[in-house]
């Protein structure tokens, strides 16, 4: 348990830091699609660093259940920003 967490909270720490500055810098207005625009690169993003950290582990064991409890905690919090930057 202690090495899919390990491998698993660093995914969640830069989704979540992604939808910060997506939710601060991110132009707002209809014509450039405002920060929704940036919240998928946000995945994109979660999606490489998952791919990346679970090849530099090297463990065969548990492979897809750290992948989806990566990509599936960054999903979470992408559409949790994208219900807040929607009332915002």
């Amino acid at each position: 348990m202690a090495w899919s967490l390990r491998s698993v909270i660093p995914v969640w720490v830069i989704a979540l830091g992604g939808v910060m500055l997506v939710g601060v810098f991110a132009p707002r207005g209809s014509d450039t699609g405002g920060p929704f625009a940036w919240l998928p690169i946000v995945l994109a993003g979660s999606v490489l660093m998952t791919m990346a950290i679970q090849l530099a582990l090297q463990r065969k064991e548990g492979l897809v259940t750290r992948m989806m409890a990566s990509l599936g905690g960054a999903l979470i919090i992408c559409a949790v920003a994208s219900g807040i930057l929607l009332l915002v």
